[in-house]
């Protein structure tokens, strides 16, 4: 049945002085079509596993790269409103201490009039004590003299009318004590509607601190996870960024202390610096990211024909990528060129050495289009992709290294997957 479909063939190798032919059996036709359709399937399906990979790879950076600009926007409407609210509780700490000055003025006032008004009572007794003394002296001297009675008529008339000043005073002052009080007492309603309002702008500046902790807590993560996944230490990598970006300078000025006493407030300014140390904790993580070599080398398409480790026995210290000569080659990540040429195996060869001790390689190009000494940015063109040195065919050969040793690159394109 085979042989009624693929009949016995035969291949004939003419020379110049004799004549072969090799016999090709419907076995062995159906041999080589069944290997050629195997390789045909499976070139097939890797390339649509790749496909889908690396379109799955994309939405999966656009999904992550919209919740950080979705974040970040976040972050600076609660910055926003954690400003507006300090403000807010500065304006109410500045009624409350003006109220409390009205209240100091009005007590003031009121132990003014109280102690005056108590000087005029005991002068009002004095005088009512000399006005019956006189009244007294009056009815024991009635039947002397005319000139006498009318010495002792003047004496009352003049003890009554300084009795009717004292009299009036008295009301006068009061009226003032009164009115004082009812002032005093309006200023103390004040201070406590004021005292509630800046409870709650406290209350509110500590939620709004609380969310900025926890959001800037959770942003952390992520990078600190990456740094680690890589192989670094963060904390070795947040000390060289600091060394690199520790420049002060600028007016230094009296710093004013607030005399209130007020233990929430402190407990907000000291959740507030917990934040800022945070903050600058991400901010100096971002910094390294950007020098970190995390982007793609190949942003057309392109196949992974060789991972990181070993290979026919021996080891492989990077991964390949394969696509068509001239295929675009770009930095993956900020760095200094420092080797642009011919490498032995490598054939053509860019070294690019970033900072915190890590070096990229792009091997086998077929262009180089950057000079030793130059710096490039994330995402430069630096090359093509070719077949040159010791290669099947053309493809990039890219390395990372880390103060000298091989690590797999992968690792850092998956790293940075997680963040942007």
């Amino acid at each position: 049945m085979l042989g009624r479909w693929l009949p016995e063939q035969r291949l004939f190798l003419k020379s110049d002085n004799s004549t072969r032919f090799a016999r090709l059996s419907p076995l062995t036709q159906f041999a080589a079509l069944g290997g050629v359709a195997a390789v045909f399937g499976w070139g097939l399906i890797a390339t649509s596993i790749l496909a889908m990979d690396a379109v799955g790879a994309q939405g999966q950076r656009l999904q992550a790269r919209e919740a950080s600009d979705a974040f970040e926007e976040r972050l600076a409407d609660l910055s926003t409103e954690r400003d507006s609210r300090a403000a807010e509780a500065m304006a109410a700490q500045e009624r409350f201490n003006t109220a409390l000055d009205q209240v100091s003025r009005m007590q003031s006032q009121l132990l003014e009039s109280e102690a005056r008004r108590h000087e005029l009572e005991t002068g009002l007794g004095a005088v009512q004590a000399n006005l019956q003394t006189a009244i007294k002296e009056r009815d024991l001297a009635q039947g002397k003299e005319t000139g006498k009675n009318k010495l002792t008529a003047a004496q009352s008339t003049e003890l009554q009318t300084a009795l009717d000043i004292v009299s009036d005073e008295l009301k006068s002052t009061t009226a003032d004590r009164d009115t004082a009080r009812v002032k005093a007492d309006e200023a103390e309603r004040q201070v406590a509607a004021m005292t509630i309002e800046r409870d709650q702008i406290v209350s509110r500046n500590d939620e709004i601190l609380t969310q900025l902790e926890d959001a800037v807590t959770i942003s952390v993560k992520p990078l600190d996870e990456m740094f680690r996944n890589v192989g670094m230490n963060p904390d070795d990598v947040l000390k060289t960024i600091r060394r690199g970006y520790a420049g002060e300078g600028g007016p230094l000025n009296p710093v004013s202390y607030s005399s209130s006493g007020d233990a929430e407030i402190s407990q907000g300014e000291a959740k507030a610096k917990e934040i800022m140390i945070t903050l600058d904790k991400m901010n100096s993580y971002r910094i390294a990211v950007e020098k970190m070599p995390l982007a793609m080398p190949v942003k057309s398409a392109f196949r992974y024909t060789s991972p990181f480790g070993r290979r026919w026995g021996r080891a492989h210290e990077g991964i390949d990528m394969a696509a068509p000569v001239g295929t675009p080659i770009y930095a993956t990540g900020e760095g200094v060129v420092i080797h642009a040429g011919r490498a032995g195996a490598y054939g053509n060869l860019i070294k690019i050495q970033h900072e915190m001790g890590v070096e990229t390689r792009y091997g086998h190009l077929s262009k180089i289009k950057v000079k030793v000494g130059q710096k490039v940015s994330r995402g430069s063109l630096i090359g093509a992709m070719g077949n040159t040195g010791r290669s099947t065919g053309p493809h990039l050969h890219y390395e990372v290294r880390m103060n000298g040793r091989a690590m797999n690159p992968m690792t850092f394109i998956k790293a940075a997957q997680n963040v942007f």
